[in-house]
């Protein structure tokens, strides 16, 4: 199974799907190992993390990690970690400079395969809309604020969360229950899953 994923990680590393539709190259953005136990679904590579070659290498970044209650080493071992985003290429910017939803090939073409070899995922971290459409089809809230505040719902497998982007700030401040109930809760998890 590791030498099936291997192949299947270098053949979405050298993916192209996108090619020709970007202002960019394609350079898709993900860490994945058959043994890790927790997966962050995320949206899709914005313009630091396209730079870099390595995901949440941003603001965005560092709140998640804040979220989670891990340090960066913990965040970027990928034997317990995995960031899958809907979207392994950054879809470029908006007119108003925000970052486009992740490309529509992607998902479809990669997603089953890629959690096919997942097989000891404890949780599933949902971050941002795009992430809970997929996964949690038929169980979606009207909105992502009714659906994250119903994290509960979803459990154990999933928990549901806003993109920790800065632009958040004020979704944050009109929902305390947020970080009162849920951040505490998801760290709990966290750090039980991650223990060795």
């Amino acid at each position: 199974m590791t030498a099936d994923f291997d192949r299947l990680l270098k053949e979405i590393r050298s993916c192209r799907l996108c090619a020709g539709k970007l202002n960019h190259e394609p350079r898709p953005v993900l860490r994945a190992s058959a043994t890790a136990r927790l997966c962050i679904a995320s949206q899709a590579p914005g313009t630091r993390v396209h730079a870099s070659g390595k995901p949440f290498t941003d603001p965005s970044g560092d709140r998640l990690r804040d979220w989670l209650g891990t340090d960066k080493d913990s965040f970027y071992d990928e034997t317990r970690i995995a960031i899958i985003p809907m979207g392994f290429c950054f879809p470029g910017l908006d007119d108003n400079g925000g970052d486009r939803p992740p490309r529509k090939e992607c998902a479809p073409h990669w997603r089953d395969r890629v959690f096919a070899q997942l097989p000891n995922l404890k949780l599933t971290l949902l971050v941002g809309s795009y992430a809970q459409a997929w996964h949690l089809k038929g169980k979606l809230k009207p909105t992502m604020t009714e659906t994250v505040k119903a994290w509960r719902d979803y459990a154990p497998d999933f928990i549901p969360l806003p993109h920790p982007s800065w632009r958040n700030n004020g979704w944050i401040k009109k929902n305390p229950w947020f970080e009162a109930e849920l951040l505490p809760h998801l760290r709990r998890r966290v750090s039980r899953i991650l223990k060795p």
